[in-house]
Parts: structure tokens; C-alpha cells; sequence
């Protein structure tokens, strides 16, 4: 059996793009991840198929594992041969318990690496506008536990120090010491009209920020409801939040947005989601599997010179079909005699990612649209290979044939329902806490309802944006029901979330 390995990874403070190269190459070969409660669960996407997850969170209600039932799993993972990620929030050596799990791991004879990770303790103020040194204001920064009381009689805290610097203090895990600190730093000399920060889930699209002084900053709080994981901030850097605020300045900062695109597809959307201050939560609706039966497409695909015109409706479609050419070892160069035909601009890239050439891409990106534009190109006769997904509308090679074309329809893929358990995010619209729901297709919309299995999927969704990618797809929905807020105008994904920013600002 070959000996095992450990790497105590940081993963950062909570978007999933703070983590470090060597920490996400390290992720990804992982047998065994082992993560914590404020590490991203996005980063869970990057692992192997096969890899074994466990979850080992705390958190101030209470433990999943205790340290110690921790240290032994690490140890009896890698004895078993497997490289394991220890997966912990922001750094493992910044009041993350990696150095006690690294003694572990030393002790038992088990080889390690420590992957360092972007800290809260910087990352969280930073992303509130918040410099934790700045010239004129702060040249010192001083990082502290919150989570000992400092009122008991004996500290490990030298507070009347803390209190006595006039640079900045940053407390990690005090949000329930929060009155003792303030009233302790007061008591050592602080002015109680120090500037005061608190950001609840730094760097995330939830995170939230709250500024006071020392006098107040309790009181704020306990208003706002606010609770762990919370980063405390004191100090006059606190003041520039106003000037440098810019993440929750994102247009779409705060919102939920749920996607259904298929799980090969959604990390374009969410992507551009989350670049906009929004948080994605992916529910893919849609699963892209084979062709049931491959004769019709593999036959196409031998024949490839007779045709005149290849349409492709989808970068699905694309990916499929050079796929199995690839697997039927069919040289690309067959494609010479034909013009390709791409529906939109994405779809037209994918092609041109082969080297290929396209001749036709319509200003409206839809299947009528299509046909209309090739009207006056398309000849009497010519043959037409159209590959992409079972059971699609018919209006595109019916149009095709009107014009005297003969169409070959072969099957590239298909388009199935997923089968996740649409009761968690059932429940999220039923409470409201979902913003915007984005359809991409019509099978989306099918196959999202049927997930979510409601008699009535108009009420359900009455409270929250249903946001289109098109007429077509935004049809299917008000058959079954639901309202349409938003139609993009360019039928892309691009074109989607520009008509949801649109709509928040006009809303706003």
C-alpha cells in the first residue's frame, strides 16, 4: 500500500477564488476531503468524482466532530493510503487549529504540508473597504482571539496593551464576547468613540457590515440580529469604509440567484453571477446524457460530404457532435464541403475553438430566426445535417424543408430531468430566500417544476424574479403557470444577466 498524505489547506475567508493555486491543485487530486463549516462548499465542485467528502464543521451551537476525533480520522485516512485535504476556513495557522492537527499528524508518523490561506482577519475588512493599516491612521495590526472572555480573572490577553494602541485591533470568533470586549477595552483606556467594524460572513455575497464605536457598537448589534462569523474591527481605518467601499457596491450584491442550466454549463452563469456580487445556487434541472441509440448520428457522421449545410443550435450540441467524431476516428477535414450554421454567438466560439469557419450566425438567436436567414442562401435540394438535442421543437427543420431543403435530424445528445431532491430549494422560495430564478431553455423550466413538485408553482414563485433567457423558454414557463419579470434581449447568457441588472436597478 502506498504511503499516504496530508495537506492542511486554507481555503480562504469564503469566496471560493481566494484560495491559493497550489492549495486548489492540491484539492483537486484529493481521495479524501475533510472540510470545515466556513470553507466554500463551491470548492466541494473542483474534487474528483470519487473522492470521499466529509464534513467536520463547528460552529458556536456545537461540533460535528471534536478536535481530537479529527486529528485520529486524518491519521487513519492517510495510513489507508490516501492523499487527504484537511479543507479549513481562511489560514490553518491563524486561530484555525492546523498546528494542533499538524502535531497530530507529526506524533503519529504521518507526512504533511501546510497550504497557506488568505486570512479573515485581512480579507474580511477588505472587502468591506476596510484597509487594516493605513498611512495617517494605523501602522500596526494586531490579530486576537475573541473567544475568551476577557473579564475571568486570569487572561492570556495583555488588554490593557491592546487598549493603550492607537493602531488597529482585529478579534476573530468574539462575536459572543462582544459587550466584555468593548467594556474591557473602554475600562484599559480606549475611547468609546473608537471607530468599531463588524463584517458577518466576510468576502461572501451575504456578507454583511455594521459600524459604530465602542459606546454603541453592542447595542447595533443585538438590532441587527447579527451573528457568527463575524470579524470585529477597532479602529480609525473603520472610518475609510465609507470612501472604499466596494463590493457591496456590486449591482447585484446581496441577491440569490438560483441557476438550473445543467451542471456542465452553469459555472458560466454563476461565474458572472458572482463577478456582479451576487451568489449563485446552482440546482441544474437538466442532466446532458448520450443519445440513446447512436446508429442515426453515427451514420450522419460517415456521410459527412454529402451535405451542403451543418446547423448547430447549442454548444451542447457542438461538444456532442465533435466528441463522437473524434471517437468514431473521423477526420475533422470530412467537413470541408460543408457551411456551418451556428445559432448564437456562443455557440458560433465553440466552433471556432475546431478551427471551423461559420457562415451564418442570425442577429435573433432562435431556431425561426435561423431559417428566415438562410432563405436567401440555402438552395433547392441542398442537403442540411441538423445534430442536437431529442425531442426539440420542430419549427426550425420543417421552416428548412419549406425552403426545398432535405434535413437530416440526428440526435446529439439529450436533454434529461436531473434527479436532486428539489425539497431544500422548495422550501428556500417558500421562505424568500431566493431572489431570482433563471431559466436558460425549456427544458429547464420542465424539468425544474417537475423537481420541485408543487400543485401550485405559480404561488410558490409569485415573490421572487423569473428571469428568461428568451421568448421561447419564457413561453414555456407561463404555460405552466409562472410568471415571467424578465425576458433578455439578447437571447445569450450575457444578454440574461444584463436584463437582470436592469430590472434590479429599475426596481431599486
Amino acid at each position: 500500500m502506498s504511503e499516504g498524505m496530508v495537506y492542511i489547506i486554507g481555503a480562504g475567508p469564503g469566496d471560493p477564488k481566494l484560495i491559493t493555486v497550489k492549495g486548489l491543485e492540491r484539492l483537486k487530486e484529493a481521495n479524501t476531503i475533510i472540510y470545515d463549516r466556513l470553507a466554500s462548499y463551491r470548492l466541494l465542485s473542483f474534487a474528483r468524482r470519487d473522492a470521499e467528502i466529509i464534513y467536520a464543521g463547528k460552529s458556536p451551537a456545537g461540533h460535528t466532530m471534536k478536535q481530537k476525533e479529527i486529528n485520529r480520522l486524518l491519521v487513519e485516512k492517510a495510513r489507508a493510503g490516501k492523499i487527504v485535504i484537511r479543507l479549513k476556513g481562511g489560514d490553518p495557522f491563524v486561530f484555525g487549529r492546523g498546528g494542533e492537527e499538524a502535531e497530530a499528524l507529526y506524533e503519529a508518523g504521518v507526512s504533511f504540508e501546510v497550504v497557506p490561506g488568505v486570512t479573515s482577519a485581512i480579507a474580511a475588512p477588505a472587502y468591506a473597504g476596510i484597509p487594516v493599516t493605513h498611512r495617517g491612521l494605523a501602522s500596526d495590526l494586531v490579530i486576537v482571539t475573541g473567544n475568551e472572555d476577557p473579564l475571568k480573572e486570569s487572561s492570556n490577553i495583555a488588554w490593557e496593551h491592546l487598549a493603550a494602541d492607537t493602531g488597529t485591533l482585529i478579534l476573530l470568533m468574539g462575536m459572543a464576547n462582544l459587550p466584555e470586549i468593548t467594556k474591557t477595552l473602554v475600562k484599559h483606556g480606549r475611547s468609546p468613540q473608537t471607530p468599531v467594524a463588524l463584517v458577518q460572513w466576510g468576502t461572501r455575497p451575504n456578507q454583511r457590515t455594521l459600524t459604530g464605536n465602542l459606546a454603541n457598537i453592542n447595542e447595533m448589534a443585538v438590532h441587527a440580529g447579527l451573528e457568527s462569523p463575524v470579524v470585529i474591527v477597532v479602529g480609525n481605518v473603520v472610518k475609510l469604509r465609507d470612501k472604499l467601499r466596494w463590493y457591496d457596491n456590486k449591482p447585484l450584491f446581496g441577491k440569490r440567484i438560483l441557476v438550473t442550466r445543467a451542471r456542465e454549463q452553469a459555472s458560466a452563469l454563476s461565474e458572472k453571477i458572482e463577478a456582479l456580487g451576487g451568489e449563485a445556487l446552482e440546482f441544474p434541472a437538466i442532466v446532458i446524457a448520450e443519445p440513446e441509440d447512436y446508429v442515426p448520428l453515427d451514420q450522419a457522421l460517415r456521410s459527412l460530404a454529402v451535405f451542403e449545410w451543418i446547423i448547430f443550435t447549442s454548444v451542447n450540441g457542438v461538444t456532442s457532435f465533435f466528441q463522437r467524431l473524434r471517437r468514431q476516428r473521423i477526420d475533422v477535414r470530412e467537413l470541408c464541403r460543408a457551411r456551418l450554421c451556428a445559432i448564437g454567438p456562443k455557440t458560433r466560439e465553440a466552433l471556432e475553438n475546431y478551427g471551423l469557419i461559420v457562415e451564418y450566425v442570425p442577429g435573433e438567436y432562435r431556431a425561426e430566426k435561423i431559417a428566415a436567414g438562410l432563405s436567401g442562401k440555402l438552395k433547392p435540394g441542398e442537403r442540411v445535417l441538423l445534430p442536437r438535442a431529442a425531442v426539440s421543437r420542430q419549427v426550425l427543420p420543417e421552416t428548412l424543408r419549406e425552403l426545398g431543403a432535405e434535413v437530416t435530424e440526428v440526435t446529439a445528445y439529450r436533454a434529461l430531468p436531473a434527479s436532486w431532491d428539489g425539497a431544500a430549494v422548495k422550501e428556500l422560495l417558500i421562505r424568500g430566500e431566493i431572489d431570482v430564478v433563471t431559466f436558460t431553455s425549456s427544458s429547464t423550466v420542465r424539468n425544474f417544476a417537475t423537481l420541485i413538485a408543487c400543485e401550485n408553482i405559480g404561488e410558490l414563485m409569485a415573490n421572487v424574479i423569473v428571469a428568461c433567457i428568451g421568448p421561447v423558454t419564457a413561453a414555456t414557463a407561463m404555460e405552466l403557470g409562472i410568471k415571467v419579470d424578465v425576458v433578455a434581449a439578447e437571447y445569450t447568457i450575457d444578454g440574461l444577466v444584463t436584463a437582470i441588472m436592469e430590472r434590479q436597478h429599475s426596481s431599486s
